[in-house]
């Protein structure tokens, strides 16, 4: 058996200027706190290039880009083991994937979740530590239309891009509502341009009992309401690796980047996702690792394995990027001779992260395992300077007190089937 492993991890590193020296003991805490772990984990939110390529007609947002000595800071801090595949990572195009990917190789970092081709972007890394070898897939279901990985054939070169976990989304409504959809639908000739492509093979038809509307999937019956799978290939492609890693490491962990929410509650995650995690751990998890909405989400205990829907951010500098492209200032209504402070700004006023404080909180979990057995979990909270001016903002610090207090309360309250015990020192047990 191998020996007991403690994992810390932690959500989004948006990370797009140089970690510099800090003076603040609560920001070296977390870093000796990371350091005490023999895996510590981060979701890398962006590109690590010198701008390579050039920034593409859809991105993930804001464009990420930073330079490649990135890495090495994130060393510093204790990182070892990277998550890649996110919404920000095909930003730059090809050229800029493959530019991170040489950067993450010329650092010698162990990560997964991108490659040359499908293959390459699902397949695990590994992670040797002194308690056993240790396996990462990940996976992400927010992206771009030109970032997912393409498979190789014998006869054509696959796609760089990310590891995809698409979803298919069905509309449920009564038999009247569908007859009246139907109806403007038609009436107004929406469906024309559909009906085309699937006449000449680029579409496949609508499966038996939905019908395409507005370009969602419909159907009768009850009760009405949006319900959410795992695309089949991307899950049983995933799940083959998930089950090819857990007979060549000690264990095996799951990232999943997921913006996708249930209804209109940003800390719900969608039904696919929880689906995919449990599938995951089903197939042989020991911890599945969430992020991408950029707040927290609930933690469940499935079968003794622990799933972090969402552990927020951890790094957060999306304000002060030297170059953004054109499209983006055209998009926020700016003139050509707007500068990246303009941009920010105009992007600022409309609210956005800035203007709610649980974009600036998270929570970093202390997994304890024992073999197979997960035997605790601590949750330290973290503050990332929640109005804080913009230079100032987006470093991560250990959250003390009642701060700390009322983020894992925040947390307990989206993770009923978990109690979180506050401890004095400023941590949390979790117990199941």
């Amino acid at each position: 058996m191998p020996h007991p492993l403690i994992l810390a991890a932690t959500g989004d590193a948006l990370v797009t200027k140089r970690i510099g020296e800090s003076r603040d003991p609560a920001f070296h805490s977390l870093v000796t706190l990371l350091h005490a772990a023999d895996v510590r984990f981060t979701n890398l939110e962006g590109t690590l290039h010198e701008y390579l390529g050039s920034p593409q007609a859809a991105s993930g947002g804001t464009y990420v880009v930073g330079s490649p000595r990135i890495i090495d800071d994130l060393k510093a801090m204790g990182f070892n083991l990277f998550a890649a595949a996110n919404n920000h990572m095909a930003d730059w195009g090809e050229a800029g994937l493959l530019g991170t990917m040489a950067t993450l190789d010329r650092a010698d970092a162990v990560y997964a979740g991108i490659g040359r081709h499908l293959a390459e972007a699902r397949a695990p890394g590994y992670l040797d530590v002194a308690a056993g070898r240790v396996a990462l897939i990940a996976v992400t279901s927010s992206f771009p239309s030109h970032a997912p990985a393409g498979a190789q054939r014998a006869d054509c070169q696959g796609r760089p891009g990310v590891n995809p976990l698409r979803h298919e989304t069905t509309i449920t409504v009564d038999p009247d509502t569908l007859a009246q959809l139907v109806a403007v639908h038609d009436r107004l000739r929406l469906g024309a341009v559909r009906a085309r492509t699937v006449q000449l093979g680029f579409q496949r038809p609508d499966p038996e009992g939905t019908v395409t509307l507005f370009d969602r999937a419909f159907c009768a019956g009850s009760p009405e309401g949006v319900r959410t799978s795992p695309h089949a290939g991307d899950l049983e492609g995933n799940l083959q690796w998930i089950r090819d890693a857990r007979r060549q490491a000690d264990w095996v962990f799951v990232s999943v980047h997921a913006h996708e929410m249930a209804g209109d509650d940003p800390e719900e995650p969608a039904e696919f996702v929880t689906a995919f995690c449990r599938a995951a751990v089903d197939a042989g998890a020991d911890a599945v690792l969430g992020h991408g909405p950029h707040l927290l989400r609930g933690v469940e205990i499935y079968r003794g394995k622990p799933i972090f829907y969402s552990l927020g951010n951890f790094i957060f500098q999306n304000e002060v990027l030297e170059r953004q492209p054109a499209d983006f200032y055209e998009r926020l209504g700016l003139a050509p001779t707007a500068t990246p402070a303009d941009l920010f700004d105009a992007r600022a006023a409309r609210g956005g992260f800035a203007s709610d404080a649980r974009y600036w909180e998270s929570v970093v979990p202390v997994c304890r395992f024992d073999g197979g057995t997960l035997e605790a979990i601590s949750l330290y909270p973290v503050i990332l300077g929640y109005g804080a001016p913009r230079p100032r903002r987006g470093t991560p610090t250990l959250a003390s007190g009642d701060a700390g207090r009322a983020i894992i309360e925040r947390l307990a309250r989206m993770s009923p089937e978990c109690r979180m015990t506050w401890q004095p020192e400023g941590l949390a047990r979790v117990q199941w």
